[in-house]
């Protein structure tokens, strides 16, 4: 089983990958700055980038965040998460069921599942999420499909569907405030942390304000 507390404290501060944001950077030395500063959890997505090069990626980024104890998801890619030994997989709405992916990996893995409705939430709940990413909470260029969640669905979400969940989509210094009275274990940031030449100081002030 997950342990829970452990969960919670992981999702603090989530960070995703998405190397078109780098512009060409080296991918692994913002990944390695970001979670030197803070970053408290680590999501391969890489939604442009063929089976060959994620699963290399994937394995370097899981040398890395074993190096400094950070937790590691794998987005979509089970059968990748199971080839490197990362401490979980995220999926979509239309990626493959909760359920499925609990047979393939174990009790002891963590799965997240991305909702952005109260029946999503509770369905995923349901079927053995250990966590939820729920947004858009704004627009985001990282994911154009992504529909937006009010505040009253957030607010519905969490009064009945009791489980660890990170506001996603959009969020930036400048909006986050907005969020912190829902409470969430956590923010999963793409653009807002990627983007910036310091990336340590950046997340240095994700973790001050958050």
């Amino acid at each position: 089983m997950v342990n829970v507390k452990k969960l919670r404290e992981s999702l603090k501060l989530y960070l995703v990958t998405d190397s078109d944001i780098l512009k060409g950077r080296d991918f692994y030395k913002p990944i390695e700055d970001a979670i030197k500063a803070g970053v408290t959890m680590i999501q391969l997505r890489e939604k442009n980038t063929d089976g060959k090069v994620f699963l290399e990626k994937a394995r370097k980024l899981r040398e890395l965040t074993l190096k400094y104890n950070v937790s590691f998801i794998i987005n979509d890619r089970i059968d990748i998460a199971q080839l490197v030994n990362a401490d979980g997989v995220h999926v979509g709405q239309s990626d493959i069921d909760v359920l499925s992916v609990r047979k393939l990996i174990g009790e002891d893995k963590i799965v997240g599942v991305s909702t952005r409705s109260v029946e999503e939430a509770k369905k995923a709940k349901e079927d053995g999420a250990d966590y939820l990413g729920i947004g858009a909470m704004f627009s985001t260029s990282t994911k154009l499909d992504a529909k937006n969640v009010t505040f009253d669905t957030l607010d519905k979400m969490i009064e009945e569907v009791k489980i660890p969940f990170v506001l996603i989509g959009g969020i930036t210094l400048d909006n986050v405030c907005e969020l912190k009275r829902f409470n969430p274990d956590g923010y999963a940031v793409v653009s807002d942390i990627l983007k910036y030449d310091d990336i340590g100081k950046r997340v240095e002030a994700w973790i001050n304000k958050i």
